[in-house]
């Protein structure tokens, strides 16, 4: 089995492409080859014992599509992407990458010919919901989109969809939720900082908490997210249907309680948080031994070490989530 990854350098796609490689399987077929393709080089893993070509291309160029499925690889895993906050200030660059790059994608399928049908795994998100939200999201629950980012989604979702229904390729759409505890430094998405507020405590820093303590939100850690990949690329499709969008959520929380301004976060409130916003077993850790400092502030009360950038950027997602639970 030939497998495509795109978007393979960011965090999702080198823990998706770690676990392939270390099951060698997908389902019930042996892993032969593997392309890695984002729009940097993504690394190439030492000591693999198949073949493993790493791609580096503009996935919303017209023509980066065709040459990554010449070989027709088996399943395709999209995970390319800007993320939300991006998406929505940078409007142009949103539409580029996140609707052409996958409708140029499944157009490259389409004309490739000789039955070509692959499963197409794409990563949308709980983004393409609307407010106000139940306290179950069902099968049913209508698109009405907030954002840029969500419509994006929503919109390629409708693609695939029917572009299964046509049969050109066997498709699935899975909502993920705010995947967190990110590493390294935030990223712009709106939701970044349910990653920020327990990551920077934990490393000594402060964080700054953009919304109200009341929110709620839904989370899953980055093993479950590659998880769920994994099964959507292994599960039969054929009970679904012709709607082959799917809102897998691990868990949902709510932010912290003694996330005010200037509240110091004690170890037991840390550890607390870590366990209830994500399963990472690396955070639940962290929190066993966390550094003398740690301090959360909210956006009202950030500190005059607080970035213009990352004071524009507390402020876009506070608007956000106003909306969202509007």
């Amino acid at each position: 089995m030939h497998i495509l990854i795109l978007g393979a350098a960011g965090m999702v796609g080198r823990k998706l492409t770690e676990r392939l490689l270390r099951d060698g399987r997908l389902g019930k077929h042996d892993i032969t080859r593997m392309t890695l393709q984002d729009v940097v080089t993504p690394t190439k893993p030492a000591n693999a014992s198949i073949p493993i070509d790493v791609v580096a291309s503009d996935f919303a160029d017209a023509g980066a599509a065709a040459p990554l499925i010449a070989d027709r690889p088996d399943v395709i895993f999209h995970l390319a992407a800007i993320v939300s906050g991006e998406a929505e200030a940078e409007f142009d660059k949103g539409y580029r990458i996140n609707l052409d790059g996958t409708r140029y994608l499944i157009d490259a399928i389409r004309h490739a010919g000789g039955g070509y049908k692959p499963r197409l795994v794409f990563t949308s998100s709980i983004a393409v919901f609307g407010a106000p939200f139940p306290e179950k999201i069902g099968d049913e629950f209508f698109h009405t989109p907030l954002t840029s980012y969500g419509t994006q989604k929503s919109i390629c979702e409708l693609l695939i969809n029917d572009y299964t229904r046509k049969g050109m390729l066997d498709g699935i759409s899975i909502r993920l939720p705010t995947i967190c505890v990110r590493p390294g430094k935030p990223n712009k998405a709106a939701s970044g900082f349910f990653s920020n507020i327990i990551r920077e405590p934990l490393a000594g820093e402060e964080a700054v908490l953009p919304v109200s303590e009341d929110v709620r939100h839904w989370h899953a850690s980055p093993k479950s997210a590659v998880g769920f990949l994994i099964h959507a690329g292994t599960m039969d499709l054929n009970a679904m249907g012709p709607t082959r969008s799917q809102p897998w959520i691990a868990s949902r929380a709510r932010t912290s309680p003694r996330a005010s301004s200037g509240c110091p976060i004690r170890p037991s409130s840390a550890s607390s948080l870590a366990g209830r916003a994500t399963s990472s077993p690396t955070a639940r850790s962290s929190s066993a031994s966390p550094p003398p400092r740690k301090r959360l502030t909210t956006s009202s009360g950030s500190t005059s070490r607080m970035s213009s950038a990352a004071s524009s950027q507390a402020n876009v997602t506070s608007r956000f989530f106003t909306r969202m639970r509007s």
